[in-house]
């Protein structure tokens, strides 16, 4: 089944510099694996293709069910350089948030909202 990463997990974000920090945290262990499975760095840059433009770097945080994505040249110069409220760690962590994820059907009942 298709879900998007909102029924997975929650978000978080920051940023300093041209650099924004995104965290993503599962709601149930069971969800963490495929998590960690399907939103790679490679996938997380390619959602994200045209804004952040530099590196992006996955540290997986296993005991707490997390993964912590820090994107390179991601806030268009930064953002106190940028008029672009885009651009802003926080809408790279709500964006993220559609991600999409093939789940297996016995995880249905782990998720948050509704189908």
């Amino acid at each position: 089944m298709r879900v998007k990463l909102e029924r997975v997990a929650h978000s978080r974000s920051g940023d300093k510099g041209n650099t924004s920090n995104v965290v993503v945290v599962a709601y149930h262990p069971d969800l963490y694996p495929e998590l960690k499975r399907q939103l790679t760095a490679e996938r997380f840059k390619a959602f994200h293709a045209g804004v952040v433009k530099g590196a992006v770097q996955r540290y997986e945080i296993d005991a707490l069910g997390m993964l912590n994505f820090v994107a390179q040249d991601a806030l268009g110069g930064g953002v106190s350089r940028n008029l672009c409220l885009d651009n802003y760690g926080k809408s790279l962590a709500s964006r993220v948030l559609a991600f999409e994820l093939e789940l297996p059907r016995e995880l249905e009942p782990l998720l948050r909202g509704a189908g």
